[in-house]
């Protein structure tokens, strides 16, 4: 900018036919050299110096100086950093600026032209033409550049707003998955804890045994979901720590949770599974029959619950049934339609729905033979 400055002033004084135009040809350069450094920080300003000064320098009838090179940059930063308005006023300015242009360098020959034969006047306008296209696309060109810079900034602004709200679905996501187990595996186990525990009461005078049994099975089973618990919060501390997740290997130890806690259990599983399922398939699986007989356990009426398991090729065929007391059909939860009864409270069966959706399956759950059945079908090739 300093080298401009004095190329220009020393340009302006050069061309300058008297002392009061070298003045007003140091003003103007002064003027253009602000707006050259201001083109960034504050594009308004920049762009209003810049016409300030090109009216003075129209004013003065100085000739073209170096330092009118600034407006291109003038321009050039409207378009790139100045806000909606200023970006067409830059536009406009382009505009208006190279008639002005065309204008100012014409005048001279205009009286001369108007007083002369039609092919002076002819050449004054061919002349006028051609001067005011190449102007309209000097100045257009800085501007387009600008624009084009704009854009860029804006599509980099726009991908990094959009990667964070990637990174907050994402951290969501997790959240409500955390939830999810962290629910089945409290409510599982507080269910087998409090079957075992009226059972040992019932169980401590008539049967000593049977009540040492029961407590061994609830301090298993309280031990377990402590760790389960335990790793459950590890992963909120440490989203990128995943942890262990249950397998269809772990079922039997379900089984035999819910069998320890009394309840007769029937599980039929044909056909067995072929090879190794997805991992997402096998935890689905094991959380909607995790929450399947925990609400068997609370709300059955103590007959016998049967299980279902059909690995096909293609899919898992899941049903799981309990009798339900007096045949009284349970109250349907929030998140749940009026049509489908579900167990009180309601939040582990929106879980399980939510579990088969999540890898393309399906749920549903209602009254069903003098009972409650809970059927789940999951696609095992498109699961994630």
């Amino acid at each position: 900018m300093l080298f401009v400055t004095v190329i220009s002033v020393t340009g302006g004084t050069a061309v300058a036919s008297s002392t009061t135009a070298a003045v007003v040809a140091v003003v103007i350069t002064a003027l253009f050299s602000v707006a050259l450094g201001l083109r960034r920080l504050s594009p308004p300003l920049a762009l209003s110096l810049a016409w300030a000064a090109a009216v003075l320098q129209m004013l003065a009838m100085l000739p073209p100086l170096p330092v009118n090179l600034a407006i291109l940059a003038v321009l050039y930063g409207c378009a790139a950093y100045g806000s909606q308005r200023i970006f067409w006023l830059g536009f406009s300015s382009a505009i208006v600026g190279a008639l002005a242009i065309t204008v100012y360098l014409l005048v001279p020959s205009m009286s001369y032209a108007l007083t002369a034969a039609g092919s002076e006047l002819l050449w004054l306008i061919v002349n006028g033409g051609v001067l005011f296209i190449a102007a309209v696309l000097g100045l257009l060109l800085s501007w387009t550049v600008g624009a084009l810079v704009r854009t860029g900034m804006r599509a980099r602004e726009t991908a990094a707003l959009q990667r964070q709200a990637e990174a907050r679905a994402t951290a969501e996501f997790e959240r409500n998955r955390i939830a999810r187990d962290m629910h089945d595996v409290v409510a599982h186990s507080l269910a087998v804890v409090i079957a075992q525990a009226d059972g040992a009461r019932y169980a401590a005078v008539a049967d000593p045994e049977a009540a040492v049994g029961a407590l061994q099975t609830i301090s298993t089973t309280a031990r377990s979901a402590l760790s389960d618990v335990r790793m459950l919060l590890t992963q909120l501390r440490h989203s990128q720590a995943e942890g262990p997740q249950p397998t269809v290997a772990d079922l039997e130890g379900l089984y035999a949770q819910v069998r320890a806690a009394g309840v007769d259990l029937r599980v039929d599983v044909d056909p067995a599974p072929p090879g190794e399922p997805p991992a997402a398939v096998q935890l689905a699986v094991y959380r909607i029959l995790q929450e399947a007989l925990t609400n068997a356990l609370r709300h059955g009426s103590g007959g016998a619950v049967a299980v279902g398991l059909a690995w096909l090729p293609d899919r898992v065929s899941l049903r799981v049934h309990n009798p339900v007391a007096g045949g009284a059909e349970p109250a349907p939860s929030a998140g749940i339609a009026a049509s489908t009864p579900v167990p009180a409270g309601g939040h582990g069966l929106i879980g399980m729905r939510e579990r088969a959706q999540l890898i393309g399956g399906a749920l549903s759950a209602g009254p069903d033979d003098g009972g409650f059945t809970v059927v789940a079908t999951l696609p095992i090739g498109g699961a994630r």
